[in-house]
């Protein structure tokens, strides 16, 4: 089923990572990243099925071509620790096609990004087997463009300018006009032992000797005011609900019933607030919706049990109120009938129950070993890629071959690593677990439902066992009911079953509130039937009626032949 996932990281110098390297890994492609002489080999690796540059109106046509792109993007950023490319990772409806998929993704960025101003780099990787993981990656730059295509700048220096004991901040253009207006710059003077930030003037007329020529400004400069936006938590919350908007509209227009929301299960209403004390792994489980059902198999077993005490005492009474009259009797049996109704009821709803929670260990047990063979390939393969790391650092330069094949063995490491990762985080959004409770929560979630099974199994048995109890009441209903009229017994319970039913809908409906379940009660009904054998009954009271009625007609036959005899 269609699963919501999109997850949104920086690719930055400071982590060790490469514009040029994300977009060669999305593309599947060999690409040389200039800044550093680095090239990126990951022609080796498998499941592309599609990929496509976007650019706005303003960027140069060149940047098609990926490698130019990014290579213009590192070349531009001159830190260390610059930020490169902001990457999205989205997950795609396997109910949709690949074609349905390219449209989708198509769609998302060019109304999303690149109506926006941001070069888009774009693939769909669905690795082996083909349908398990399927997902995007949306590789995006973080620099605005201007008309003419040059960058923009993403901070501006901002300086910390004096006037009358205000202080206030201009870029390098404003202050020109601040200047005029009578603001100063400020710098370190030596007052003492100390440095003290002061406008030339103030140091000037107290002779302080300057310490520094760099004027006091801000820590990170003042932002770009697209850069801002993009960066901001607002932004990312438009994108993440933008994703899940045409998403489900691709959903709808070819006729599928799923829908993804991008909400949290908190944002969306569904955390439950127990009437009865759960625990905190409980009330855990139900905010992430896994075993949402949990509180409230929990809660309703409370009500069946109010509802078991109350039936088990109208078993009783009515096994005493039996008279010996026709009316009396049709009545006690079809109260017992429509209790019975009630039980199969509970045994439905409670074996529903444990259909889920069957389902919910069936999806987390497999769940759990896998995210374990993950995590321990992901342990593995990254303490590999550090050693080979250090090995290549103290390899001397002369040893070229075995550095290439250090370099191709790192490449490959580095691949595995990026589709373990996908996949492992993959698997916890589909269960909507976090990956720093992950390891905690799997066995907790995994204990909690075993325990839920196991109340409801006993609950089961005990409604079955006051099922079979009611059941034999029922037979000595049938005894005492030998010494009448088996048609009229059967016409007057026919008579007054439909408002009993209704009764015992009407029961239920009150005891299990929006839970209730109109098919159930209409699946208990025919259960009920077959115990009671009442297709049966039903045949054998026609059979007697036709009979009845056959006798009745040779009877008025003789009586007209006698009557033609007396006339003669």
């Amino acid at each position: 089923m269609a699963i919501y996932h999109l997850e949104a990281k920086m690719v930055s110098r400071g982590a060790g990572r490469s514009a040029v390297a994300a977009a060669a890994y999305l593309s599947c492609s060999r690409l040389l990243n200039e800044y550093d002489g680095v090239q990126h080999d990951y022609t080796r690796k498998q499941g592309l099925v599609w990929q496509q540059v976007f650019l706005p109106a303003a960027a140069p046509a060149e940047w098609q071509n990926r490698e130019i792109l990014w290579n213009a993007v590192e070349e531009n950023e001159k830190t260390k620790d610059s930020r490169l490319a902001r990457e999205f990772v989205v997950a795609l409806p396997i109910e949709l096609s690949k074609a349905q998929w390219e449209r989708l993704l198509s769609d998302f960025v060019s109304d999303t990004f690149v109506s926006d101003g941001m070069c888009a780099d774009v693939a769909i990787h669905d690795p082996y087997p083909p349908g398990h993981n399927p997902h995007a990656h949306i590789l995006l730059t973080v620099r605005p463009l201007d008309e003419k295509g040059k960058w923009q700048y993403k901070t501006e220096k901002e300086y910390l300018c004096v006037k009358d004991g205000e202080e206030r901040g201009f870029t390098a253009a404003e202050f020109k006009q601040a200047q005029a207006d009578g603001w100063e710059k400020q710098y370190q003077y030596k007052v003492g032992k100390k440095k003290v930030y002061m406008a030339p003037s103030a140091a000037q007329a107290q002779d302080y000797e300057r310490a520094s020529k760099y004027p006091k400004s801000t820590k990170f400069g003042r932002q770009n005011p697209i850069t801002e936006r993009w960066n901001s938590d607002e932004q990312l919350v438009l994108w993440r609900a933008a994703w899940a908007d045409v998403a489900n509209r691709y959903l709808e227009r070819s006729g599928h019933e799923e829908r993804i929301d991008h909400r949290s299960h908190a944002e969306r209403g569904l955390l439950e607030r127990p009437t009865v004390h759960e625990g905190v792994v409980a009330r855990a489980m139900e905010k992430k919706g896994i075993i949402s059902d949990r509180c409230e198999l929990n809660r309703q077993i409370k009500a069946d049990n109010a509802l078991l005490r109350e039936l088990r005492g109208q078993v009783k009474k009515l096994a005493q109120a039996v008279k010996n009259t026709l009316p009396a009797l049709a009545e006690a049996m079809e109260n017992l009938r429509k209790n019975l109704l009630l039980f199969c009821y509970q045994l439905g709803y409670l074996r529903k129950g444990k259909e889920r929670l069957n389902a919910s260990l069936n999806t987390l047990r497999p769940a759990l070993a896998q995210y374990n063979q993950l995590s321990k390939d992901i342990r593995d393969k990254t303490k590999e890629r550090r050693s080979l790391l250090s090995e290549k650092k103290a390899l001397s330069a002369v040893h070229v071959f075995r550095h290439r094949e250090l370099a191709a063995k790192i490449a490959a490491l580095t691949e595995d690593l990026e589709e373990l990762r996908s996949e492992k985080n993959m698997l916890l959004a589909s269960l909507a677990y976090s990956e720093e409770d992950a390891a905690d929560k799997f066995p907790k979630d995994i204990a909690a439902v075993e325990q839920s099974l196991k109340r409801l199994e006993e609950q089961e048995q005990k409604y079955s066992a006051e099922l079979d109890a009611s059941l034999t009441e029922y037979a000595g209903l049938r005894e005492q009911a030998q010494g009448f009229d088996p048609v009229q017994l059967y016409e007057a319970r026919q008579a007054i079953r439909p408002s009993k039913e209704q009764e015992a809908e009407s029961r239920a409906q009150e005891a299990y509130g929006e839970k209730y379940n109109p098919l159930l009660m209409f699946d208990s009904k025919k259960a009920v039937s077959r115990m009671l054998h009442e297709d049966m009954e039903r045949q054998a009271m026609r059979r007697m009626v036709r009979q009845a009625q056959k006798e009745q007609q040779i009877s008025n036959k003789g009586k007209r032949k006698d009557q033609g005899r007396d006339v003669r």
